[in-house]
């Protein structure tokens, strides 16, 4: 049995992610920061499907709060390590750049991007030492395309983007992979407000995607099977950009 992270494991894409890992027999740490409910309603699903997992909470734009809480969890598992680490959590503070305040622009940065080096450097050296370890950042078609309203949200996801190829360059020869994937529309929390109707005339498979669908590619980056993957941006859009 692997040991799973997953940042951000109380949304809809997390929270498929973590009943995804599970069932693949992984236990997974389900992160969250303040949605306890979202996180514990995933964890019961995981147990009723006869998996295993359990909570985690931290703010993972504070590297102490992050430092501490993954070093509390190595000393309780002194002969484990957390080998598959998805980098979930995220948060878009939207508006056009004329009128975006500093503290829109901060908070973005930090909770995308800052949060990956936060967590991923806590939990590196032990995949490297072990000689397997798979890291997979969930970035956007924002930091691929670039999307207007979003420039903060699209900066913070093309440097994760571009820490995932550098990364993966690194950590290759120790069995260490690290990819990212790109969602497009995925049916959350996060666009409910969005027209679906007018928005899939832009999507080749005339539809928005589904969270299980994220975590289904999750799956399989995390897997055996895609040891020769590294470096790789996979994008999950129906093919709205390519």
């Amino acid at each position: 049995m692997k040991y799973a992270l997953v940042t951000g494991g109380s949304g809809g894409i997390g929270s498929a992610i973590c009943i995804k890992l599970a069932a693949m027999g992984h236990h997974t740490l389900i992160h969250y920061h303040s949605n306890k409910e979202g996180a514990q309603t995933a964890l019961n699903t995981i147990e009723e499907q006869g998996g295993s997992g359990e909570l985690m909470q931290f703010d993972v734009t504070d590297k102490t709060a992050v430092k501490d809480a993954l070093t509390n969890w190595k000393s309780a598992h002194p002969d484990n390590y957390i080998a598959i680490l998805v980098n979930n959590a995220g948060t878009s503070k939207d508006t056009l750049m004329v009128w975006m305040e500093q503290e829109d622009w901060s908070n973005v940065i930090d909770t995308n991007l800052n949060s990956f080096f936060y967590v991923t450097s806590s939990l590196l050296q032990d995949m490297v030492i072990n000689k397997f370890g798979r890291v997979i950042n969930v970035v956007s078609l924002s930091g691929i395309k670039g999307l207007p309203g979003q420039t903060n949200y699209s900066a913070a996801k093309a440097g994760v983007i571009g820490a995932t190829k550098a990364l993966a360059q690194e950590v290759g020869k120790k069995k260490v992979t690290v990819n990212a994937v790109a969602p497009g529309y995925i049916r959350t929390e996060m666009i409910k407000d969005l027209d679906e109707k007018e928005l899939r005339r832009l999507i080749p498979v005339n539809r928005f995607g589904t969270p299980e669908e994220v975590a289904e590619t999750v799956g399989f980056l995390a897997s055996e099977g895609a040891s020769y993957i590294t470096g790789e941006v996979i994008n999950i859009n129906g093919g709205l950009y390519t």
